[in-house]
């Protein structure tokens, strides 16, 4: 798969924190309940922290009481990808950043409680929040 934003992993290492590097470009997952931005309630837009893509806005949040940021919709279908993760014996949708193929989270269809019914449960070292103006 080609990207927008392509970078060999030295230029992603000089860029990123050894901890986001780790989340972004090796699928990692940051301990539940660690996230700065899991309590965040200001008004935003949500990108991707390694190549500024805005991915997701405040108004879909919600609190999944999973430990990890939640959202129930992207900004638009094509500032993700989704694909098939079937590591740690489960099959699971892995959502990347369509602009850089950084690792985001994970969707799930397990949240009734939102309009769409998805729970994209987000690590917060994947995310940039930018609260908005005025």
């Amino acid at each position: 798969m080609t990207y927008e934003v392509t970078k060999s992993d030295e230029q992603w290492r000089v860029e990123l924190d050894p901890q986001e590097f780790a989340v972004l470009r090796q699928a990692g997952t940051e301990r539940a309940f660690t996230g700065e931005l899991l309590g965040e309630q200001r008004t935003g837009v949500y990108s991707c922290r390694a190549c500024g893509n805005e991915l997701f806005r405040s108004d879909t949040k919600f609190d999944a009481h999973c430990g990890w940021p939640s959202f129930y919709t992207p900004l638009a279908g094509d500032r993700v990808e989704l694909l098939e993760d079937r590591s740690h014996g489960m099959v699971r949708t892995e959502v990347r950043c369509a602009r850089c193929g950084s690792h985001l989270g994970h969707v799930f269809d397990d949240a009734p409680q939102t309009p769409t019914g998805d729970r994209y449960c987000m690590n917060s070292l994947s995310l940039s929040f930018a609260p908005a103006e005025g």
